[in-house]
């Protein structure tokens, strides 16, 4: 822990006008971890340390605006009960009326007496998956183990619709996990409709607006925050080519196919590409005429090439997996396609959540520290603005 935190601290101080040496700070982090086992980060060392997290998250195109952030420094709040209603208020001025902003809420760390709050949700917000009569799920099957675990606990389940929201399931050093149901005005939902085809609406699909994960462990100078939910906006691409498409997930391309009239008896007439992009046209569509913050892969692409001028201007190396910054759409016609990238592991940074069995969301078997995991991990940030649902695309072999 040392060892990171001088690392965190020399880095700090570069990079921040600040009043002392990292010398004097050195010794004073060095005397509380010789006294308790662990030491306490300033606001602005927790403000920045969230911060740069987000810049070094390899897998994440939308980081533009890492310096943005909104770090709300909630290591005080201790019972589940407040969690939860920071987490709600987290939703609300996070939605920020549609005008998206990027924010992260980082309560108690972990520390000598054992491990800080968690959130076992994978985001604040996250539809159901309801097991049927031969595995036949209704809802998101990504989240059937998780859907599994909090009617075990008690949660009778929703209508029994594929946009059931679940409740949150928190618990603390000193409380069994508990059961929290999100209010309505804090889930904003898109209703998904098509410019262009009046039959998309009948479709009955919608999504939620806020993109918030809150399972993954925030590491900062040897310090881990496992409770520190943090959202950005949307990429379109994340909805309408993984969450709605992936055959794991809602699996839709051969519905909206039928519903264009398109031929499906052979891939060599490219009907998954065409339903696939109609969609996408949908997602976009839909949040701007709601008025809600979302990015197109292009612009996104873009985005991220400025953010690698301004820090390689700054003299830092830009970490990026070019196999999450290239878009599952169109790739070819993004400018991040045409180029290599620098991938390494870095601190502070946002990981995996801690190996307590196998992941409720993609049933993998997490991984054990470090940014880069190996292929199909829990991945420490989703392809967008470090916000989205891509938990399950395959990393680079």
């Amino acid at each position: 822990m040392i060892a990171r935190a001088e690392e965190f601290i020399r880095l700090y101080c570069s990079e921040n006008a600040v009043d002392r040496p990292s010398a004097d700070r050195i010794a004073e982090i060095r005397h509380e971890i010789r006294q308790s086992g662990s030491y306490v980060h300033t606001a602005r060392e927790l403000a920045f340390g969230a911060r740069v997290a987000w810049r070094n998250s390899s897998r994440c195109i939308g980081r533009l605006y890492w310096p943005s952030l909104v770090v709300r420094d909630l290591r005080h709040i201790r019972t589940a009960e407040d969690i939860h209603r920071e987490c709600v208020e987290h939703l609300r001025l996070a939605y920020n009326g549609g005008r998206i902003r990027p924010m992260i809420s980082v309560f108690a760390a972990d520390g000598p007496d054992g491990a800080g709050p968690r959130i076992h949700n994978p985001q604040l917000i996250r539809y159901a998956g309801y097991r049927g009569p031969g595995g036949r799920i209704t809802g998101d099957p990504a989240t059937a183990d998780l859907t599994d675990r909090v009617r075990a606990l008690g949660w009778p389940g929703g209508p029994g619709t594929r946009f059931d929201v679940l409740p949150l399931l928190v618990h603390t050093l000193t409380e069994p996990p508990r059961l929290f149901d999100l209010p309505p005005d804090a889930v904003r939902e898109v209703p998904l409709r098509h410019p262009d085809h009046d039959w998309f609406a009948e479709l009955g699909l919608r999504w939620y607006a806020l993109p918030v994960i809150s399972d993954m462990v925030l590491e900062i100078g040897g310090i881990r925050y496992g409770a520190a939910p943090f959202n950005g906006w949307y990429m379109g691409t994340e909805i309408g080519a993984r969450n709605l498409v992936d055959q794991q997930r809602y699996d839709l391309l051969p519905e909206i196919a039928d519903r264009m009239a398109l031929d499906r008896s052979t891939d060599r007439t490219l009907w998954k590409d065409r339903a696939l992009v109609e969609l996408n046209v949908a997602v976009l569509w839909s949040f701007q005429q709601s008025g809600v913050t979302i990015t197109d892969h292009h612009t996104e692409s873009e985005r991220f090439l400025r953010h690698l001028r301004r820090e390689e201007k700054a003299g830092r190396t830009v970490p990026a997996d070019w196999s999450w910054i290239v878009p599952p759409v169109s790739g070819g016609v993004t400018p991040v396609f045409h180029r290599y990238y620098d991938d390494h592991e870095s601190s502070p940074a946002f990981l995996p959540p801690p190996a307590t069995g196998r992941c409720p969301v993609t049933g993998h078997a997490p991984a054990t520290g470090g940014v880069r995991n190996g292929p199909d991990p829990q991945p420490p940030v989703s392809v967008g603005a470090n916000t989205g649902d891509s938990r399950d695309r395959i990393a680079r072999p």
